[in-house]
């Protein structure tokens, strides 16, 4: 069995769990924090949104288990790719976690390059929530 190599970073928010997983499992928010990725978002069905990329719209699924502070953004067509995210407490705020996997073959320095993006999208994350009424 071949496993993918897989790239956890996490950032300290001065807000409720609660409050961070609202935020994130709302998709018409993935313009704000990944602007890189989404341009726009329109709802398709049910869990299913279709992002507009530079490189054209994809589907993605969020799943969301409030309760658990879990909020998935995944590929509708394939929902083990994509990025699996956690906020979990934290003293009075939110430890933000965010996942990825990338295959094995994958060029170090495109996971680096991907892994500053994540930064920039958790630093993003933590300024809409921290400053939201």
């Amino acid at each position: 069995m071949t496993l993918s190599r897989a790239e956890t970073r996490t950032i300290s928010i001065a807000a409720p769990p609660a409050r961070v997983v609202e935020y994130l499992a709302d998709p018409r928010h993935l313009p704000e924090w990944a602007p890189g990725f989404a341009t726009a978002v329109d709802h398709d069905h049910d869990d299913v949104w279709r992002v507009h990329t530079e490189g054209g719209p994809r589907r993605v699924a969020v799943r969301v288990a409030a309760a658990h502070g879990v909020v998935d953004v995944v590929s509708a067509d394939a929902p083990t790719v994509g990025l699996f995210t956690r906020a979990v407490p934290n003293q009075a705020g939110t430890e933000l976690v965010f996942s990825l996997f990338f295959p094995e073959d994958t060029d170090p320095s495109a996971v680096d390059a991907q892994l500053a993006v994540v930064g920039e999208e958790l630093r993003a994350v933590r300024e809409r929530v921290e400053s939201a009424p």
